[in-house]
């Protein structure tokens, strides 16, 4: 008996992997048959098996506003919709579709999308939830990438294996962490003194790892063999533990970038200083302070100590020995001396110069005094950051000294090195240390001992503050004082940012725009040196030596079954050879072998999985309904015939996704009207509409919905990349507090692609639109429709906020009602009002006020919905 039903259990075995060796998903690439194949041709061909047509073309307001959405995530501009609808260029569409594939909007919008495959976030999640200050680079590359079009072959390679097959390679370093994008569990894998929970965690982890690359890139769900043979598919639990052989030596770390080329950088910077000296003599004192010649020659770091006037590159904490109001002179000859103050209430005598010039009347300033007065942050300072502007080493210069400190600068030799005598002081002054309500400083500007410019309590809250005098020709001194202002000196770090001391000239306009540009260009190339110098990375990093992989029974950590197995490719693509190169083989090379096997030109799973995700990212739905499962349990293509054209198109234009894009755009099935009539023979024979007898209406997500509504009140901040914008609070603890605030600041006005994701703390303003969890994978995002969509986007602070913004913007653009309520109906809605509408929203405003009216226009449907 036994004999038997081992006969029968191989017998029906071998009969499921030979028909599910014959499943669709598995076969090579089709090519085309018949004259001149096209997505319209196939489309049609199956309408016409159903007696089925075609809804009209959408109108081109329409059209411009879909793929405005569909590609940039953002609403077109009313002169955009005005010039192209009056177009009349027979190519007007052609040309559109091709500028807005050519916008760098376009990898914002398309990364998006790829970040979902990647559950992408900028902390850990689990229960600690720590930071991943270095993340923002994967995005930035995957953005870059859209941009570029790069070929999908290349993006795989590099996100897989790029640190092995480009080791010098900043930019495919920076790919690998889409390995690490996912969560990891801190607690788990480093902090945990239990073995058992560190095997535990560790397991989930690969298992994360290897779910990504399999489900995103070839659709397979090997995930559900962790604990079983897979159920549906021709995957054995051995399988999955021999591929999960690839990752074992992958660790999830930041990591350094290689330093890159900087010889042109640095030439080019010399020639700007040059450029710029010769137009606008002046100094930087921060640069003096790093014992520079004030033109950027000064150590970024270098300080002068406030005791002893003496230079020093030491980082020190509470200092000792200090003798407060005493001056000490400087050995820099632009340096007058330096000082300790102490306002005794009021009653303290503060020297400031050597010349016997003193302060009183200060009531804060006890004396104390914490590190020097540095080039750049002070030690221990909370963060660089200030109003938008990453001040010190590759960004602005920033001159920083910790309250209770000043500086004391010599205005004649200044004016000597300068050649002139009219001077201009100008900086940006702020409070670098943690916005607590009961941490801050005075600051001051005098110049030989008169106050020309004071900042009482300042805070991080009240950003950077502008400093632009005119220096007194009589004026020997310049002095820059930090006192503590009265409740001790925790934290009281004041940072002068870009001080420069200018030689002021008579300046054309063409002049002030040359400066202009010179000293943008000049910020940049500091901020690309120090990103080259210092740049990290959250990605992957490879073990010395890689751990054994066993089977692990029913998926449990801690019941390891049979011999160490040997990292081996899936056997279900019987084309593609499966060996790896056994168990020898370092992580990195584990890692070639699966991207090799992957991108293998033989292998036709890459090719049809991403050309089915840009039929969904462009028409709602996939032609196979489940992009990230093509396997037995999988939706069928509705069209194979036509994801096969798809996937040769491809493959035959050097794996470009903006050329299979750019042939869905331009076919009229994408160009199709998503409105039809109710009682239409389509709605009965096909309701889903998986035929294609309409364009499907879509709802917009979550980021396009928050990005258009900055967009039409005015507020978008376009700045592109860098690191994401924190819309929180953040408190430091041992599970980190995050916040939220309203999104009020131009610096919060960033598209939401930039925005600092946390995982474990969600915006709940997004959450409720749907904005998905990034600890899951998500290819397929929810379109809820729920109570609470309607009550966010009528009452959340971000929107009631938003709404006045537009009405203001309306009112400075037309001083009438109709003719802000025209210009309203345009920046929303794409399109003109009709008369019944200007009458009935006239008696609205009258009635209500003009962002009363905003924000029913905000809460549309015509708004929230693409088309």
């Amino acid at each position: 008996m036994n004999r038997y039903l081992k006969f029968l259990v191989a017998f029906l075995s071998a009969l499921f992997f030979a028909r599910a060796e014959e499943h669709w998903a598995w076969q090579p690439i089709r090519e085309s048959t018949g004259d001149e194949p096209s997505i319209d041709t196939f489309v049609d061909s199956k309408l016409r098996e159903r007696n089925l047509t075609r809804t009209p073309e959408a109108d081109r307001r329409i059209l411009i506003r879909r793929l405005s959405y569909d590609l940039h995530g953002l609403p077109p501009s009313p002169d955009a919709i005005a010039k192209f609808v009056n177009d009349r260029d027979p190519e007007a569409y052609e040309k559109l579709v091709d500028r807005i594939l050519d916008s760098p909007h376009y990898g914002e919008r398309m990364a998006q999308h790829w970040l979902d495959l990647a559950h992408y976030a900028d902390t850990h999640g689990f229960e600690r939830d720590l930071r991943r200050p270095h993340a923002w680079r994967y995005r930035d590359y995957v953005i870059a990438s859209f941009n570029a079009d790069k070929p999908f072959v290349r993006f795989l390679q590099e996100q897989i294996a790029g640190d092995t097959l480009w080791p010098e390679n900043r930019e495919a370093i920076t790919a690998t962490g889409f390995l690490a994008a996912g969560p990891w569990d801190f607690v788990g894998q480093v902090e945990t003194k239990s073995p058992i929970l560190r095997r535990a965690a560790r397991s989930l982890d690969l298992d994360d790892m290897l779910t990504q690359v399999m489900t995103s890139t070839m659709a397979l769900t090997i995930n559900c063999a962790r604990c079983h043979d897979h159920k549906i598919d021709p995957i054995s639990q051995e399988d999955y533990y021999r591929m999960r052989a690839v990752f074992a030596g992958t660790k999830r770390a930041a990591r350094d970038l290689p330093k890159g080329a900087q010889e042109s950088l640095l030439a080019r910077r010399t020639e700007i200083r040059k450029e710029i000296q010769a137009l606008a003599p002046g100094i930087s004192l921060a640069d003096v302070v790093g014992g520079g010649d004030g033109l950027g020659s000064g150590k970024a770091g270098f300080a002068v100590d406030p005791r002893t006037g003496m230079a020093e590159s030491k980082r020190l904490g509470f200092l000792p020995n200090v003798k407060p109001n005493v001056f000490s002179p400087s050995a820099n000859a632009l340096i007058d001396g330096v000082f300790v103050p102490s306002g005794e209430g009021g009653k303290g005598t503060i020297p400031i110069s050597s010349t016997g010039l003193t302060l009183s009347g200060i009531k804060a300033g006890d004396g104390k005094a914490w590190d020097l007065i540095r080039n750049g942050p002070v030690n221990s300072q909370h963060s660089p950051k200030l109003g938008g502007v990453t001040f010190g080493e590759g960004g602005e210069p920033l001159l920083g000294l910790h309250a209770n400190a000043g500086i004391t600068f010599d205005l004649e030799k200044v004016r000597e090195r300068l050649g002139g005598a009219a001077l201009k002081f100008t900086a940006r002054i702020g409070y670098f240390g943690q916005k607590q309500q009961n941490y801050f400083a005075d600051a001051r500007v005098l110049f030989d001992g008169k106050v020309a410019q004071e900042h009482l309590e300042l805070g991080r809250k009240a950003g950077l503050q502008t400093i632009d005098l005119d220096v007194p020709k009589a004026a020997r001194f310049l002095t820059l004082l930090s006192t503590d202002g009265g409740n001790g000196i925790s934290h009281d770090q004041i940072g002068y940012g870009s001080p420069h001391l200018f030689l002021v000239r008579e300046e054309s306009v063409e002049m002030r725009q040359r400066l202009a540009a010179l000293r943008a260009e000049f910020a940049e190339l500091n901020a690309q040196l120090a990103d080259l110098a210092h740049a990290k990375v959250f990605a992957v990093v490879s073990e010395a030596k890689v751990p054994e992989t066993r089977l692990l029974e029913r998926g449990d950590s801690e019941s390891p079954v049979g011999d160490p197995l040997a990292p081996r490719m899936l056997p279900l693509l019987g084309r593609l050879n499966v060996e790896a190169g056994g168990s020898s083989l370092s992580d990195r090379e584990r890692r070639v072998v699966l991207v090799k096997w992957i991108v293998d030109p033989r292998n036709p799973l890459p090719a049809r999985v991403i050309a089915n995700r840009l039929w969904h990212w462009h028409l709602g739905v996939g032609l196979v309904a489940t992009p990230s499962d093509f396997g037995l349990g999988g939706a069928k293509p509705s069209h194979p015939e036509l994801l096969d054209y798809l996937a040769l198109i491809l493959k035959n234009s050097d794996w470009s996704l903006k050329a299979v894009q750019r042939e869905i755009l331009l076919s009229a099935t994408y160009r199709q009207d998503s409105r039809f009539a109710e009682d239409a023979r389509a709605v009965a024979v096909d309701a889903r509409n998986r035929f294609l007898w309409r364009q499907n209406a879509r709802r917009l997500d979550a980021e396009s919905l928050r990005d258009a509504v900055l967009a039409v009140s005015g507020k978008l901040n376009r700045k592109r990349g860098g690191p994401g914008f924190e819309d929180f609070s953040y408190r430091e603890a041992y599970a980190p507090e995050y916040t939220y605030i309203t999104a009020d600041r131009p610096e919060l006005w960033r598209r939401t692609i930039y925005r600092y994701v946390v995982r474990t703390t969600p915006n709940r303003f997004l959450t409720t639109l749907d904005c998905p969890d990034p600890a899951n994978f998500t290819p397929v995002r929810m379109t809820t429709t729920t109570p609470l969509q309607a009550l966010a986007l009528l009452n959340n602070e971000f929107m009631l906020r938003q709404a006045r913004y537009f009405a203001e913007r309306l009112a400075t653009e037309r001083p009438d009602i109709p003719g802000q309520i025209k210009s309203g109906y345009l920046r929303a809605f794409g399109r003109s009002p009709t008369d019944d509408e200007v009458l009935a929203a006239t008696a609205f405003v009258n009635a209500a006020g003009l962002e009363a009216l905003c924000r029913a226009l905000l809460n549309a449907n015509e708004f929230v919905y693409v088309d």
